[in-house]
């Protein structure tokens, strides 16, 4: 019994329902395939090193999603906006980057854009304020950003979105001199 109790304590189950939801035969081919059923735009998402990004480039995405989702699958990925600059880079301006996770406050989509992002998705803040008040919450929270975006924006002397730029932000590797370390 104490091992039977011991086990479902320490194992929800949770991790083997997740890997067993992983199609490990993916590759850079299945972009190719969507793109012969659809003529939809086709954004690869969860990309966080310039070599994925290239990759990504290099088999005809419409698009890259800067993602670590939500750092559920492992938990010492690179925050995102940290990837983000690496991650433009290697996509050489020729397809738009965005930037998802890790949104809260305007002065976050200020950054994000600031380091190349095209745009960024907004999660959490929108789901938790669905689930406080509803429509009304989303609407609120949405405001809050483009109003604290607008006041970030005015502080920084940008009176449009092509005035914001590289030098608006300093990162870790301006600090230190250094990328932040990868997997």
């Amino acid at each position: 019994m104490g091992s039977l109790c011991s086990k479902q304590a320490n194992d929800s189950g949770l991790a083997s329902y997740v890997a067993g939801q992983i199609d490990r035969t993916l590759s850079w081919k299945d972009v190719k395939w969507l793109q012969s059923i659809t003529t939809m735009p086709i954004l690869v998402k969860g990309v966080i090193t310039a070599e994925d990004s290239r990759l990504a480039v290099e088999n005809g995405a419409a698009g890259i999603i800067v993602s670590n989702h939500g750092a559920r699958q492992l938990d010492y990925v690179p925050a995102t906006i940290s990837a983000l600059e690496e991650v433009v880079k290697g996509a050489g301006g020729q397809i738009p980057v965005f930037l998802d996770g890790g949104v809260r406050r305007g002065t976050d989509v200020f950054k994000a854009l600031a380091l190349g992002a095209a745009g960024v998705f907004i999660g959490r803040p929108v789901v938790f304020s669905l689930a406080v008040a509803g429509e009304a919450g989303v609407s609120n929270v949405l405001k809050m950003l483009r109003d604290e975006f607008e006041l970030t924006m005015a502080l920084s002397g940008c009176n449009s979105l092509a005035d914001i730029t590289r030098n608006h932000v300093v990162t870790e590797a301006d600090k230190f001199g250094v990328m932040p370390s990868r997997l």
